[in-house]
């Protein structure tokens, strides 16, 4: 079958070469529009639940919010477990489904059973809701607002009412989480000795306030010949006009929610708050989508930004759009991988050069780099893999091995067409470069399977560590069995066409017979000392196992991503302000170091977002200043 396939290569050799053309093209454009992501999805199908209690304690939440959540999903097909989070005001309720469930199903499941539970839950209460479908890494961009001359209650509308949405409407945004500023609200601060004088109830003041606020439709009137719409605009939306509510009559004079209580506009009470190099601000945090390129999604978002800026200029409001940017990484992997290829390509030819003295030899062998990895590429987009540090990881280890097939067909052709140049009776180019190709074919497909195999316990791993791993182990052999083919096929047709009537006969490179006269010395004194040399490679063996129990253990490589994220914890229970003033110090001593150009605050919880920390904790978004050695 090999020299079947060899053969039909070296007599087809314009269309095997045209059709590799034709793969290059295809596989630049599907690297060009690949997925890009910082890691694979990584976690296993899972549903988070939320669900709003205002008021409640944490006891309270477990009680009559959780567990109710979790006995509703319980039973729940392909369903793993469950965890949840009770804390004030908020339940966060976590299904985890066996791995290989279709994550759309789960959700759809989840979203079943939690129309059920709805009916049970306590009044007044939140309806539960599914938590945006978001990718491993979630987090995809954070950005910032400040400003001297408006308040944080502007800022604020600012973020939810025209930040967030135009950032929510870029397609593979998920959702958009707004730390900080003050959310708006009109409330009525009740005065007790008044609604008693008055003989006014709590009851009677919500009802004026619901009266007031809520929006009525007035129907229509209808005449002979057409039907005319009504609109009732009498909607309470400032403190004067809820003021002015009445609330109940004594003695024929209307009482007012102005006379029993002070309404005002004021801030809705915190979850959380920001801080952006120390000042107060808002920290919009943007998640991607499952499944969608980060890479892609995040300059969409940067260009909504970028549209948005001239106007908030004009509010003298300053955006800082690079507090947290997973794509800056990215980009610095894939430079990585194509320096490295580019130097390997370089490495090779001079290598080749220097053993075979033949420009063509080496244009033959690097052919196989490209190549290989860009059908790697080709079958990881169909798998549905997408481009990221372990698997462009896998590429990188495996471009020195993918040229290896290629490398030693070539120069055993390149040294058969040399013999044969100089022979008595010169046998045809095809039959040399076909018997040459097929000499050394058998060792080739052995080491390469054997390569491969190596790499099966990597691929077959589970867990987390599978979903993570696995695609770099795939990655590699991908690019090697590429390799493989590569040298059955174009390997052989390109050096029929190019090595044909350039083989000088007798002709031996000056670097090679050099080298072949010390090797000759070397392999002499070793074959005179065989036990010494076993004796030394056991020495060596030892000592290097004896080295294992020094090394250290992580679950993943340290990796220069151009930022830190830093947790800081505080006593539970502490206040936003006093978190502020930690983060405040902490801030002033991370800027003091020059390598650092932004830090960000983000204390407590987001309204209507999936984390569960209290006030005492904080993270912060600290962005490193480029350096020469990222890249």
């Amino acid at each position: 079958m090999l020299s079947s396939l060899v053969a039909f290569s070296i007599r087809f050799r314009g269309v095997v070469i045209g059709l590799a053309v034709a793969l290059v093209g295809w596989g630049l454009f599907a690297a060009a529009h690949a997925k890009l992501d910082v890691f694979p999805e990584f976690a296993p199908p899972l549903v988070v639940v939320q669900t709003e209690a205002p008021g409640l304690a944490p006891e309270e939440v477990e009680a009559l919010v959780t567990r109710p959540i979790e006995n509703a999903l319980r039973g729940a097909g392909a369903l793993e477990s469950l965890r949840s989070q009770s804390i004030q005001g908020l339940s966060v309720v976590t299904a985890i489904f066996r791995e290989g469930t279709d994550i759309f199903r789960a959700r759809q499941m989840a979203a079943e059973r939690l129309a059920e539970a709805a009916g049970r839950l306590p009044a007044g209460l939140g309806p539960p809701a599914l938590a945006p479908l978001t990718s491993s890494t979630s987090m995809m961009l954070a950005v910032g607002l400040t400003s001297a001359e408006r308040s944080p209650m502007e800022l604020r509308t600012l973020a939810d009412w025209t930040i967030a949405p135009r950032l929510l409407g870029v397609p593979g945004v998920a959702k958009v989480a707004v730390f900080g500023g003050e959310v708006r609200q009109l409330q009525i601060q009740l005065d007790p000795a008044r609604l008693s004088a008055m003989r006014v109830s709590i009851d009677e003041v919500v009802e004026a306030a619901r009266r007031s606020t809520g929006v009525r439709g007035a129907g229509f009137a209808e005449t002979g010949a057409q039907r005319i719409p009504i609109r009732a605009d009498a909607q309470a939306l400032t403190p004067e006009q809820l003021g002015g509510a009445v609330v109940a009559r004594r003695g024929g004079a209307p009482l007012r929610l102005r006379d029993v209580a002070h309404v005002v506009e004021g801030p809705e009470p915190k979850h959380g708050d920001a801080l952006i190099q120390g000042e107060p601000g808002v920290v919009l945090v943007v998640s991607n989508q499952y499944g969608t390129n980060t890479q892609d999604v995040t300059l969409a978002a940067e260009q909504a930004l970028s549209e948005l800026r001239p106007a908030l200029e004009r509010d003298a409001v300053v955006l800082h759009s690079g507090l947290f940017r997973p794509a800056t990484f990215i980009e610095g992997a894939i430079r990585n991988v194509t320096s490295s290829l580019a130097l390997g390509g370089f490495l090779v030819a001079a290598v080749l050069f220097l053993f075979l003295y033949n420009v063509r030899t080496a244009l033959i062998s690097i052919t196989a780099i490209p190549l290989s990895l860009l059908v790697a590429v080709l079958v990881l987009e169909r798998l549905g893999v997408t481009l990221n540090t372990l698997t462009l990881g896998g590429l990188a280890m495996a471009i020195g091995e993918v040229v290896d097939d290629a490398i030693i067909d070539v120069e055993n052709i390149f040294r058969r067409l040399r013999e044969n140049a100089d022979a008595a009776e010169p046998r045809s180019d095809f039959r040399v470069v076909l018997d040459a190709s097929l000499e050394v074919r058998s060792a080739v497909v052995y080491a390469t399977f054997i390569v491969a195999l190596v790499f099966l316990p990597v691929i077959s791993m589970s867990g987390i560590q599978g979903r993570l791993f696995a695609p770099l182990g795939v990655a590699y052999v991908l690019a090697i069995l590429a390799s493989l083919a590569v040298a059955l096929t174009l390997t052989p047709a390109l050096a029929f066409a190019l090595l044909r009537g350039h083989a000088a006969a007798a002709f031996e490179p000056p670097f090679t017979r050099a080298l072949r006269e010390r090797y000759r010395v070397l392999l002499e004194a070793v074959s005179e000392r065989p036990r010494l040399v076993v004796r030394g490679v056991a020495g060596l063996s030892v000592a290097a196992l004896a080295t294992l129990p020094f090394f250290g253990g992580a679950f993943l490589p340290e990796l220069r991503e151009g930022h830190f994220i830093v947790h800081m914890s505080a006593v539970p229970g502490t206040s936003i302000e006093e978190s502020l003033r930690l983060g405040r110090g902490v801030t002033r001593e991370l800027l003091r170091n020059p390598h650092i150009r932004s830090v960000a605050q983000r204390v407590g919880r987001a309204e209507r977002s999936d984390d569960v920390w209290g006030t005492h904790y904080s993270e912060l978004n600290v962005d490193l200043v480029p350096l020469g050695g990222e890249e």
